[in-house]
């Protein structure tokens, strides 16, 4: 289902900024910023619709490349949004183009520098006691972050009752992970073989 919006500069602006400041949360990579996204482009501005965002997700993480193309799937389809849809001709390939390039530049921009700089300080001076508790005490926020992004997909599904399938294929692979050093790619294969044959 395609939304058809009307963007100003000032709304494209604001999508930038709110990228710009997910970028810096983005500590264990962009998909922990999930959460935000979700409540900025679907709750709050319905820039995107609940199946766009989960599908933008899926897509993205099913497909082989970076952890943070999500990202560029999400602003292509907030311009689509705006360039009502397919049928919108050059001006949704345009507004698409406008809603990949800034999200992608909001969400790297920041982090990038901030790692770069970071880590040429961090390692002049890795010994250091407070460089080595700030890695200790950051490794619970990136692991209840990822969580929070896990939940976020799995709540919305229709019909959670019916989906005990995914809970309990959920629980095996994150088992597995755990107690085991099965590599996670035939885990993937599992879960799309499982899919494929109509079993979840």
């Amino acid at each position: 289902m395609m939304l058809s919006l009307q963007l100003s500069v000032s709304d494209w602006l604001s999508f930038f900024n709110h990228f710009l400041s997910l970028s810096l949360l983005a500590v264990g990579g962009a998909i922990i910023t999930a959460p935000d996204m979700h409540r900025f482009l679907v709750d709050q501005h319905e820039w995107l619709t609940e199946q766009q965002f989960s599908s933008s997700i899926a897509l993205a993480q099913a497909s082989p490349g970076p952890n943070v193309l999500f990202v560029a799937v999400m602003g292509w389809n907030v311009g689509l949004n705006a360039g009502a849809g397919l049928g919108g001709g050059w001006l949704s390939v345009a507004l698409s183009a406008l809603g990949v390039l800034l999200s992608l530049l909001g969400i790297m921009l920041p982090s990038s520098v901030l790692t770069y700089t970071t880590t040429q300080w961090a390692q002049r001076h890795r010994d250091n006691q407070g460089i080595k508790a700030f890695k200790l005490g950051m490794a619970p926020v990136v692991i209840a972050l990822l969580m929070s992004t896990g939940w976020l997909l799995t709540a919305s599904h229709d019909q959670p009752s019916q989906d005990w399938p995914l809970w309990l294929l959920t629980g095996v692979s994150m088992l597995l992970v755990w107690r085991t050093r099965i590599h996670l790619l035939w885990l993937i294969g599992a879960g799309a073989l499982l899919g494929a044959v109509g079993w979840i």
